[in-house]
């Protein structure tokens, strides 16, 4: 039977139907709109009466800021619409009610749903109502709930069919190929699809499965392996006498570091052979080397209790930008998420976090949003909320919050979160994996929610992908990640590991695959969400809050009791083998078996010209202001105007209502909280300019800088 309970905040405590009100009245311009109301709806099955009482006042609803109503809700005559989750994505709300719900049973975990149903009083058209919808309903994780009381909420998933084996794939004419990649919308060219055709023909002499080259698309994205940054520039033709000295300097650089070895130029070799002199120079004496790289780190000696200890320091940044402009929550939520996982691999603690964010005016009137985007205002908004709340959940100060507003950001948003984290450099032991070592898979269940996130955002976009790449975008679940973080603090457990990848792409496919050269992975020992689940979908989905670890088989029933006493599901997944192939059995049969060689080509090299020219308007970069400065007293420079202009600016407003969304004080570790001053308005300075009576204002869009 299942049970229904609707829950609503009482007058006062509902600053979200208040917040939902005023937007919809100033950015949709329904003024005919009087009031909101939002219940949070939940069914129920697998619970007795007693539980339910229970549970009504603990669970369901805190007494004293809510209201709750059994089965029923009287909506009068005012216009209803429910949303809840499109099949298949994480809902933290439901699974969190599970959980509690069992803890206060004791017997098996019941089956829950949540939506969240708008009740819009007003006279307000039909119209009207589907306006609203279309602006508040996220067409790529959420749908129209119906407002009838299911039966039954059990989902009733079919069987998933064998992997296919794509029948005549080496065979295939260059047409029949590229049929066959715009029908599966590979991340890859056409030129990896016919070296993957070589590869099958001539060495594997058979047709691959869907798996395999699902596999190899998400290997060779460029989420995980940089191909536009390794793209080999065969041709450089610089028309700017200043760049020219610079280039001739990298030259230098990369004779000192390469010698006589051959290096192909490219983004990343540009970016990196600073540090690759400064450290055959001897400078980077600091610099933490491994065969495991999970984030930037150093070592450093720390005074602890009176003691000097070595300490590794990992710093990582994560931009989420595709998946916040299809789904600003989720893709906000997962970036902080995805930055905290990688030190976490590590086996650090992170400290401490930062956001830059870009988004374009989100004052602009919704009939302005380009087509197949979202608002501006709804990206930011739900961005904010996004991070904030895996941020505060997990536990992370987040002390520095800064958003840039500017017309190019209306393209594609930025979203950056960066961090840093540490931890005692005893407690972390890096080994390389032996034959008969086992592989852990740790945290949280499988889904659908993050197929293709890699593949997803290493594509051209088009005016297609908010409706079609809903599944590409994780679902965080911070108080999971949260547990994973206790037991890396456990330096019991830690020692234990050789290697550990975290789920940020690629799924099991990537994660598990990287671990070891040779490898043979059980997908059937993936814990699933929820059945239905093929076996392509097992191996490249990127549900969050998973790590994959590798260590000796003697200690694995220890690794995995310090896990359970921090309630953290394990599974082992893989074997170690000699064999360099990377092999997936799903349902007993062999899906996956390809060579470590073959995928560490990383496809074909990718090979471009580029031309940098001088930009424009340089040379003019302090025309206009006479001084350069407006003077606090006496005579006032000839451009006040100017000054006038810059200071009344979208990015010289106070940013305090976003920044104090995100907890800066956990942790009590934060040095320069976000505000001071006499009134507590005034953003901390920090860009350590000498004379502290000075700041800049920066007039973003325009070369022109303005000290006062």
């Amino acid at each position: 039977m299942v049970k229904r309970i609707y829950v609503q905040k009482k007058s006062g405590f509902d600053v979200e139907a208040k917040g939902v009100l005023a937007d919809l009245q100033e950015n949709l311009q329904i003024k005919e709109l009087e009031d909101v109301i939002i219940l949070n709806r939940y069914d129920v099955s697998g619970i007795d009466d007693l539980t339910y009482e229970k549970a009504k006042n603990t669970v369901f609803s805190e007494p004293q800021v809510d209201i709750c109503f059994d089965e029923e809700y009287d909506f009068g005559e005012n216009k209803v619409f429910a949303v809840e989750f499109l099949p298949g994505q994480f809902d933290q709300r439901a699974t969190s009610l599970s959980e509690c719900l069992q803890i206060i049973s004791g017997e098996e975990r019941p089956i829950a749903k949540s939506a969240k149903v708008y009740v819009l009083k007003g006279s307000i058209t039909d119209a009207q109502v589907e306006k609203i919808k279309k602006y508040i309903i996220n067409p790529v994780d959420s749908r129209v709930a119906s407002l009838e009381k299911l039966a039954s909420i059990e989902d009733k998933m079919e069987e998933p069919s064998d992997v296919a084996v794509i029948e005549g794939f080496i065979n295939m004419t260059d047409e029949d190929a590229t049929k066959f990649y715009e029908k599966y919308g590979f991340a890859m060219d056409l030129a990896d699809l016919k070296f993957c055709q070589t590869y099958f023909r001539d060495t594997e002499k058979r047709d691959p499965t869907m798996t395999e080259m699902k596999m190899i698309d998400t290997y060779w994205s460029d989420h995980c392996r940089h191909t536009t940054f390794l793209t080999k520039l065969e041709v450089i033709d610089i028309k700017w006498d200043l760049l020219k000295e610079i280039y001739e300097n990298y030259i230098a650089s990369r004779k000192f570091v390469y010698e006589d070895r051959k290096k192909d130029i490219c983004l990343m070799d540009v970016a990196t052979i600073a540090a690759k002199e400064l450290k055959k120079r001897g400078i980077l004496k600091d610099l933490d080397e491994s065969e495991e790289i999970n984030a930037c780190s150093i070592k450093a000696n720390i005074m602890v209790d009176g003691k000097e200890e070595e300490y590794l320091i990992m710093f990582k940044n994560e931009t989420h930008n595709h998946p916040t402009e299809i789904e600003p929550f989720g893709g906000a939520a997962t970036c902080l998420g995805g930055a905290i996982r990688d030190p976490l691999s590590g086996r650090v603690y992170v400290y401490q976090a930062m956001r830059v964010t870009g988004c374009g005016d989100p004052r602009v009137s919704v009939e302005d949003t380009l087509p197949n985007k979202l608002p501006q205002r709804k990206l930011t908004n739900e961005a904010a909320r996004g991070y904030s709340s895996y941020g505060n959940q997990i536990g992370l100060a987040t002390g520095q919050v800064a958003e840039v507003y500017h017309p190019g950001y209306v393209a594609k948003r930025l979203e950056i979160g960066a961090l840093i984290g540490a931890a005692p450099a005893k407690n972390v032991i890096r080994l390389r994996p032996e034959p008969g070592d086992k592989v852990i898979l740790l945290g949280g269940r499988t889904g659908r929610d993050g197929c293709g996130g890699a593949t997803g955002s290493s594509k051209a976009h088009t005016s297609e992908s908010l409706s079609t790449c809903g599944a590409e975008v994780q679902k965080g679940n911070a108080p999971e990640e949260r547990k994973i973080q206790r037991l890396f603090r456990n330096e019991e457990a830690t020692k234990l590991i050789k290697r550990c990848n975290d789920f940020g792409a690629g799924g099991v496919s990537v994660a598990v695959g990287e671990l070891a050269e040779g490898l043979i992975i059980n997908l059937d020992k993936v814990p699933k969400k929820y059945e239905g689940l093929d076996g392509t979908e097992l191996a490249i989905s990127e549900s969050q809050e998973r790590m994959a670890v590798v260590v000796s088989s003697k200690d694995v029933e220890k690794f995995e009791a310090l896990a359970a006493k921090e309630n953290i599901e394990t599974s082992v997944v893989a074997d170690v083998v000699e064999d360099p192939r990377v092999k997936m059995y799903w349902r007993g049969k062999l899906i996956v078996d390809i060579s470590r060689e073959f995928l560490d080509t990383n496809g074909v090299t990718k090979k471009q010209t580029a031309q940098i020219n001088k930009p424009e308007g340089l040379e003019n970069y302090f025309s206009g202001i006479d001084g350069n400065c407006i003077k606090t007293s006496g005579n006032n420079c000839a451009k006040i105007e100017k000054w006038k202009k810059v200071i009344s600016g979208l990015n010289c407003c106070s940013q305090k209502g976003l920044v104090e969304r995100f907890d800066s004080t956990i942790g009590a570790g934060t040095v320069l909280m976000p505000f001071g001053g006499k009134y507590g308005l005034t953003p901390a300075e920090r860009n350590g300019s000498k004379n502290t009576n000075n700041f800049r204002i920066h007039e973003y869009g325009n070369n022109n800088d303005i000290w006062i």
